[in-house]
């Protein structure tokens, strides 16, 4: 399954621009970026559709009555509007590239942990719920109330109220280590991004064939104020891999700039690469 069309080259510079801009913008928001993201990956996904998406996370919000009385009941009504309207996930849900499209997990109503919990989030925001992500080590929850009084859901489970344990487990199955306090804190939003785009990228990776939307996926990243520096080198492979062979170079050549700074011998081997990458030319 090939999935989405790709945007034209213009719409797809538009996109990116605007990508940009809302992600250098004061208070980022995270639904447009998600919508942006989408809109790369797909090219059916005009600027009409955008306003569509966002008219559906209004509607939803529109179902959860407002519960005042404390984080786990917002949990426990966002669980019943949208774990009852079908929102959840599955193994298979990790194959396709739609489960990371926020359109497309709209439309389904399934797709990977962390973009069931942009969904639960931006609900749960437009309803007036005390609401954030929460990125635990493999897996993406939601959280709701102050630290001390914190509840966790998890939308792929479809918002199921996680219990004291719960979290640990999740964890410990993740990474085989201890859930630390710190796990628990409220995502950022360009995190959060990151952290989409990340999944995009290893779904792209395992398959060559779409180097196309690792590439896409990848200029994103580094538009992000807050992104690796390594995601600079992982560019330039990309267009030195899709014959990109003179803008690839120069890209590695700049890595290797930066890299020098700390490990002249990893830019050494950089450099070589670049030199590499243009006798491609000859």
């Amino acid at each position: 399954m090939r999935g989405p069309r790709p945007p034209e080259p213009e719409r797809a510079a538009e996109v990116r621009r605007r990508f940009g801009e809302e992600a250098r913008s004061e208070r980022p928001d995270l639904a447009t970026l998600c919508l942006l993201v989408a809109a790369a990956a797909d090219g059916g996904l005009d600027e009409a559709g955008i306003d569509a998406a966002q008219i559906e996370l209004d509607r939803l919000a529109g179902l959860v009555p407002f519960r005042p009385d404390g984080p786990r009941a917002w949990a426990e009504a966002l669980a019943e509007v949208l774990g009852g309207l079908g929102f959840h996930g599955s193994a298979a849900d990790y194959e396709r590239l739609e489960s990371s499209l926020l359109h497309a997990v709209l439309r389904r109503r399934r797709g990977l942990p962390i973009l069931l919990s942009v969904v639960w989030i931006e609900v749960a925001r437009r309803a007036g719920a005390p609401v954030y992500g929460v990125a635990l080590p493999g897996h993406f929850v939601v959280g709701f109330g102050p630290p001390d009084e914190q509840v966790l859901a998890d939308p792929f489970d479809g918002g199921r109220v996680l219990t004291g344990g719960d979290a640990e487990m999740l964890v410990a199955g993740a990474t085989g280590a201890p859930l630390d306090p710190s796990m628990l804190g409220p995502a950022d939003p360009l995190d959060v991004v990151l952290r989409v785009l990340n999944n995009i990228r290893a779904w792209a990776a395992a398959r060559p064939e779409r180097s196309d939307v690792a590439l896409w996926a990848v200029e994103l990243s580094l538009l992000v104020p807050s992104h690796p520096a390594r995601l600079r080198y992982e560019h330039a492979q990309l267009l030195v891999q899709r014959g990109e062979f003179l803008q690839g170079a120069a890209e590695l050549d700049a890595y290797a700039e930066v890299v020098a700074a700390v490990d002249a011998t990893a830019a050494e081997r950089v450099r070589g690469q670049a030199m590499a990458a243009r006798a491609m030319l000859n």
